[in-house]
């Protein structure tokens, strides 16, 4: 069933929706885009009209976001970018110049590889406009496919049909320390010797956190404490802050150090797997060539890192993922 009552959206419509969301109030939405409050109001209430349903809750002088207005949200805030895109490329295009850059990467890689990587670009290949977006693997893949990145730097796994990988590097998981922590003074710390310690590590049960527990697991550590974190620069904040050892990707430790903290190596294998990756079959310009050579040579430059073959798939996929189970119906 189609809620739309027109072909088409205004785009004032669009923007003011995005003001209110980001103001929290139609009052600060009229500040922010120069209306008047009034004006603001009518035109939320004609975008509702349009979609079919309200956006917003309104009570007592005060609004919320509905749970679609929230969806909706995140679909307005991704064409509202790529319009900002589309003309700062036209302006780009009328001076000559080289084109907007636009980069989307998971947060260690956003901070531990591409600053380096963009530093290493010579002047006349860096656009006047750059944007970098620190995003969920998951999202660096959407916005490579949908194309409003042109260039992915993400963790694994990476397996899409619209997606063209263009390096695979494999570094070792490391541990964070604090820097008077008595396991300072190993070169290498056991993960036997972390059995009484709270670990903080990553979330996602479905990427690196899985071969963390397996290598926990190997060594009969079962942690009775533990910090989940959804970014290795709040796992190395922690551990500053003296609240555990974490064992992390060494993207952040290598590009982001904090001081009162160390990296250690450890005894088991972790290995933390990313790429390059690019929309399948679109030409790139010279200057995304330059960040994927750029961004691979950072890479390379983590202590332990190697590259590995990118067409490899099932080796790669066992990396990631554990030796492939017998098949469903196969003797076991």
């Amino acid at each position: 069933m189609s809620y739309m009552h027109s072909n088409s959206i205004d785009i004032r419509q669009l923007e003011a929706f995005a003001a209110v969301m980001s103001a929290g109030s139609v009052t600060g939405a009229a500040r922010l885009l120069g209306r008047s409050q009034p004006a603001v109001s009518r035109l939320i209430q004609d975008l509702e009209a349009d979609l079919g349903y309200p956006l917003l809750h309104r009570s007592s002088g005060r609004i919320q976001p509905t749970a679609r207005g929230l969806r909706f949200h995140a679909e307005v805030e991704r064409h509202l970018a790529s319009l900002i895109h589309i003309r700062e490329r036209a302006e780009a295009i009328g001076r000559d110049e080289p084109a907007t850059l636009t980069v989307a990467a998971t947060p260690s890689l956003a901070a531990g590889i591409l600053p380096q990587a963009l530093a290493a670009l010579p002047s006349d290949l860096l656009p006047g406009h750059l944007h970098v977006q620190a995003l969920a693997a998951e999202h660096v893949v959407q916005a490579v496919v949908a194309r409003s990145a042109d260039l992915g730097i993400s963790s694994l796994p990476l397996e899409h049909p619209g997606l063209e990988i263009h390096w695979i590097a494999e570094a070792p998981c490391v541990i964070a320390i604090g820097a008077e922590d008595p396991l300072a003074a190993d070169e290498v710390v056991r993960l036997a010797d972390l059995a009484e310690r709270r670990i903080i590590t990553l979330a996602n049960p479905y990427r690196l956190r899985h071969r963390i527990d397996e290598a926990l697991e190997r060594v009969g550590v079962a942690p009775e404490h533990i910090i989940d974190v959804n970014a290795s620069l709040t796992a190395l904040s922690l551990v500053r802050a003296g609240l555990g050892v974490a064992i992390v990707e060494p993207a952040t430790v290598c590009g982001v150090p904090l001081d009162g903290t160390v990296m250690r190596r450890v005894d088991q294998h972790i290995p933390f797997l990313f790429g390059a990756i690019s929309a399948a079959a679109l030409p790139l310009s010279p200057t995304v060539s330059a960040v994927i050579d750029a961004a691979r040579t950072e890479a390379l430059a983590m202590p332990g890192s190697r590259l590995l073959e990118a067409n490899g798939t099932d080796a790669i996929a066992d990396t990631v993922y554990g030796q492939t189970a017998a098949s469903e119906g196969a003797p076991a």
